[in-house]
């Protein structure tokens, strides 16, 4: 059985398009389909689709949160409902096309792979900012951090089991699934696809939401920020020293003319903003510790039609 994990937030245009696109897809494949909706406290009628599905179709298993928490906790919730020897992960806006599953299902079970990934060839489509910084974002984590991610990768992941129950062992607060299928490790096979268009509604991913999910992979893979703090304090104690002499010099030769007051405050306000860079940089990590430390859930269930395994 291959177990489909599909968050979903105020998507009640596109659930009964994806749910027949899939029907129609995997009519013929050597799998039986079970579906795992998370709704992630939707505020449209996307859990009375998904409860009317459930009724209809044995196959559809759904689960709700209390509130909105994230597609990052729906992506874990979904993975400890999840019930099949294989577990996909995708987005319900037909993004993550559905005609991948038969050839992934083919690659996995007959190479030498624990995974296969999808990744997008290009962005066409996509708005020109977005994709530059979507880039820009790529080339710096891999620079910057030992957990390497393919440029254009999506969530969408055809697992087996064993690569899911890693995953689910890790039960940090502050997830960046896109850097933690890379850190569990285990062979993966890439398959790339054009760029596909949304079927139905609009994205939930503004400009500032890709931004602060950009940052969560960052602050969560690398600690290079913290060292380039530090690097940052020294260059600045190095380059005030001869700086200090100059002006020490002007004051005490006969005739020297005193620094001026505007130039002064420059100064002071300038390394005063490179201090509170730095302060926001460490107090980033220590936000996320001071999170991890509470111990909170990562979501909270308020309805479901199955029990974790």
């Amino acid at each position: 059985m291959v177990s489909l994990v599909v968050p979903c937030f105020n998507e009640e245009e596109t659930i009964d398009i994806f749910y027949a696109e899939v029907n129609r897809v995997c009519q013929d494949v050597p799998f039986t389909i079970e579906f795992v909706f998370v709704d992630d406290g939707s505020r449209d009628r996307t859990l009375e689709i998904l409860r009317r599905l459930s009724r209809e179709d044995d196959r559809v298993h759904y689960v709700s949160f209390s509130r909105n928490f994230g597609k990052e906790a729906a992506l874990y919730a979904g993975l400890q409902h999840s019930k099949g020897e294989y577990v996909v992960t995708m987005d319900v806006d037909l993004q993550d096309p559905p005609y991948l599953l038969p050839e992934m299902y083919r690659i996995i079970t007959t190479q030498e792979c624990d995974c296969v990934a999808a990744f997008r060839e290009n962005r066409e489509g996509e708005p020109a900012v977005r994709s530059f910084f979507a880039k820009l974002f790529y080339r710096l984590i891999n620079r910057i951090s030992r957990t390497k991610i393919v440029e254009g990768a999506r969530d969408y992941r055809f697992m087996k089991r064993k690569m899911v129950d890693a995953v689910l062992n890790d039960r940090e607060y502050n997830r960046f699934s896109k850097g933690l299928y890379s850190w569990v490790g285990f062979e993966t096979e890439w398959l790339s696809y054009p760029n596909v268009e949304r079927s139905a509604g609009v994205t939930k991913w503004s400009f500032l939401k890709l931004f602060k999910y950009s940052l969560e992979g960052i602050l969560a893979y690398s600690t290079v920020p913290l060292s380039l703090v530090s690097c940052l304090g020294l260059v600045f104690c190095l380059a005030a020293f001869p700086g200090l002499c100059v002006a020490v010099g002007k004051v005490l030769i006969p005739g020297g003319p005193a620094a001026g007051w505007l130039s002064m405050v420059g100064i002071l306000v300038f390394l005063a903003g490179i201090q509170l860079l730095c302060l926001g940089i460490v107090g980033l990590y220590v936000s996320r510790m001071y999170l991890e430390t509470k111990g909170r859930q990562i979501y909270i269930e308020k309805e479901t039609d199955l029990d974790i395994r």
